[in-house]
């Protein structure tokens, strides 16, 4: 019986040690590799498929619960097709979402997933032989969602994860991301 309320206690004191090391607010950086490929809006676009980067922060009030703002950088391309038109290609997003996070008993490790909306953008150009370039640019709204996981000890943390929002006229943006966070 002693063993069990010493267990116990050991583990209600790991539970709030737990709690205090996520922190309310949180800023994170990483790397990010992206696809956003099958560029239709105008013929000629390279795809944007590389390595790139992001930050991000956010609010976390309750242990299951965070409101999250991200900047994601979808990086630039440019490359000449086989009928000798030249283009280029970059992109951006801004992000917000809610982010939930399910109750596992590891106190050091958060899987989570998360929904909200991006407002990305991208642009570029394509110059067929013997003519002018030809400008695209496109902005919008989508809806975005994403998963994950992150293990943290005290204020310092690792986070893999994955997020994807609709780009009309591509198939979509394709984001893997592998970033490291500080809790305040």
């Amino acid at each position: 019986m002693r063993k069990a309320m010493l267990l116990l206690s050991l583990s209600a004191l790991g539970a709030g040690a737990a709690h205090a090391a996520n922190g309310f607010f949180y800023v994170g950086v990483g790397v990010v590799r992206n696809s956003l490929s099958d560029i239709t809006s105008i013929g000629g676009l390279p795809e944007l498929k590389n390595t790139s980067w992001k930050a991000y922060g956010g609010v976390r009030p309750l242990d299951w619960l965070a409101v999250e703002a991200d900047y994601i950088d979808l990086g630039s391309n440019s490359g000449t097709n086989a009928s000798g038109s030249s283009g280029n290609t970059n992109g951006s997003a801004f992000a917000t979402y809610a982010v939930g996070f399910l109750p596992i008993p590891l106190p050091i490790v958060d899987v989570f997933g998360k929904a909200g909306f991006a407002r990305w953008k991208y642009d570029g150009s394509v110059t067929a032989p013997s003519s002018s370039p030809l400008g695209f640019s496109t902005r919008g709204t989508d809806f975005a969602w994403g998963i994950g996981v992150q293990a943290h000890l005290s204020m310092v943390g690792a986070r893999l994860e994955y997020e994807n929002f609709n780009v009309p006229n591509t198939s979509g943006a394709r984001v893997t991301s592998l970033s490291v966070f500080l809790n305040l």
